[in-house]
């Protein structure tokens, strides 16, 4: 399929991460004073985050809530990026961008926690082709 719903119409997989990365929204301004805006630019903040949080020894385990809700707001800029949709299944989420790529930004939020990954890099190469 290559129509999209448009936003205001949008699948049902989307409706657990826009949830996620609305409370991370929330979270960040309201806990860290840090505004983010859904913007490509702002994963840079989100990057430098989960890497105070990792040099300050916080325990992985006890971040998955936060994680999860740094990756779906990663996955959130990209959807409104690029016009990607957030797939489902087995409890996973994901999103395809109009290309037919799949990007996991939720696993991409723990790999960079683990320091070998970041959600700024990869919504850059997932909206690459969209900014033509």
């Amino acid at each position: 399929m290559n129509e999209r719903a448009p936003q205001g119409n949008r699948p049902h997989a989307a409706a657990k991460p826009a949830r996620w990365a609305a409370d991370a929204v929330a979270t960040m301004r309201e806990g860290a004073r840090v505004r983010l805006d859904y913007s490509a630019q702002s994963l840079w903040r989100v990057d430098r985050m989960i890497e105070q949080l990792r040099n300050e020894g916080v325990p992985a385990a006890a971040l998955e809530n936060v994680l999860r809700g740094f990756g779906a707001y990663a996955g959130e800029v990209i959807a409104r990026e690029t016009g990607a949709e957030w797939w489902a299944t087995g409890g996973d989420h994901w999103i395809r961008t109009p290309d037919g790529r799949l990007w996991d930004p939720i696993d991409e939020a723990r790999r960079c926690f683990a320091g070998h990954g970041s959600l700024r890099l990869m919504c850059r190469d997932a909206t690459g082709g969209a900014q033509g």
